[in-house]
């Protein structure tokens, strides 16, 4: 079906696309300046050097054929795991497709022995934060700080497995 959401693993070439779709998005609709790039190029390195082929997953997300978006579930100690790097192109949110690309994350994280699942958001973010609430995760940290060249409050989340 055209519009039926396929999830799959990262692919040579998804690496500098995510990459760079953060840093657009996320300069046109937050502001943040080129250093968000940069965090989300480091984290990706990290992944794809030192990725557990047990715990860690990435989840690219294809629609008709064509990337619309990622999630990455990595490991930060045998019983914690960690949502990364989630996003979908504009044009597709509101379309149904988050909440299968979480539930995924989930899924992994349980099927990996995980006992929770925890993120770092921002709570201008409102569409996700509601999101990652409906699905039972809860604020354990919030605090206003600087990042990325906007003034921005933080939050971390979690959600028991």
């Amino acid at each position: 079906m055209q519009n039926e959401l396929n999830l799959r693993d990262l692919a040579i070439g998804d690496a500098g696309w995510i990459a760079s779709r953060h840093g657009t998005l996320y300069a046109e609709h937050e502001g943040f300046d080129a250093s968000f790039e940069a965090l989300v190029m480091r984290i990706l390195a990290d992944f794809i050097e030192n990725r557990d082929p047990v715990t860690d997953r990435a989840f690219i997300a294809e629609v008709g054929g064509a990337r619309v978006g990622s999630v990455f579930c990595v490991r930060d100690d045998p019983a914690t795991a960690r949502l990364r790097m989630f996003f979908l192109e504009p044009e597709c949110r509101g379309k149904g497709y988050a909440a299968p690309m979480l539930e995924a994350v989930i899924d992994h994280a349980r099927a990996t022995g995980a006992e929770r699942l925890v993120l770092w958001t921002h709570k201008s973010h409102r569409a996700a934060c509601a999101l990652y609430a409906r699905r039972g995760f809860r604020v354990t940290e919030e605090r206003a700080t600087r990042s990325f060249g906007q003034d921005v409050v933080e939050q971390s989340m979690e959600l028991a497995l």
